[in-house]
């Protein structure tokens, strides 16, 4: 008897090759979008952080906050996120979870600073709505490497 090896990527018997890539999809494309996000809300920290007087101030808001202390929030959710979605190009589970953890805290950041740069914030919570969407809706057994291209068996 031999015994049979397991390629990384390559579909099991009772998998679809076509969810396996739409699935593998969708993790890039999670990977993607947390990656801008990240990024993004690193330029906004900066912004806030280094001139103040760049975001529009409202004093009757009921969430009143000191920018600087909103641009260090950006700052390190944005640096955390970038970390994740590394990790997301990787398929690690602690990846996917910490990416749905990251990018609820960013729905809540850009909630919260609605104030300063309203259509912005609306922006940053679409952005981590779809990636929380495309980290939940695709099952471990559906997904191996998303970057893996190797020739399936057909």
């Amino acid at each position: 008897m031999t015994a049979a090896t397991h390629t990384p990527g390559a579909h099991t018997p009772g998998t679809h090759p076509a969810r396996h890539e739409w699935a593998a999809g969708l993790m890039v494309f999670g990977a993607i979008l947390l990656m801008l996000a990240g990024i993004l809300a690193v330029f906004r920290g900066v912004m806030a952080i280094a001139q103040d007087d760049v975001f529009v101030t409202t004093p009757s808001y009921v969430f009143r906050f000191d920018l600087t202390g909103w641009g260090w929030i950006h700052l390190v959710l944005g640096a955390v996120a970038v970390v994740i979605s590394v990790g997301l190009f990787q398929a690690a589970t602690w990846a996917r979870v910490g990416g749905v953890v990251i990018a609820g805290l960013i729905v809540i950041a850009n909630f919260l600073s609605l104030p300063y740069s309203p259509v912005w914030s609306v922006l940053m919570i679409a952005f981590s709505g779809f990636v929380i969407w495309a980290l939940c809706v695709a099952r471990k057994e559906d997904f191996g490497d998303p970057l893996d291209r190797a020739p399936r068996d057909v």
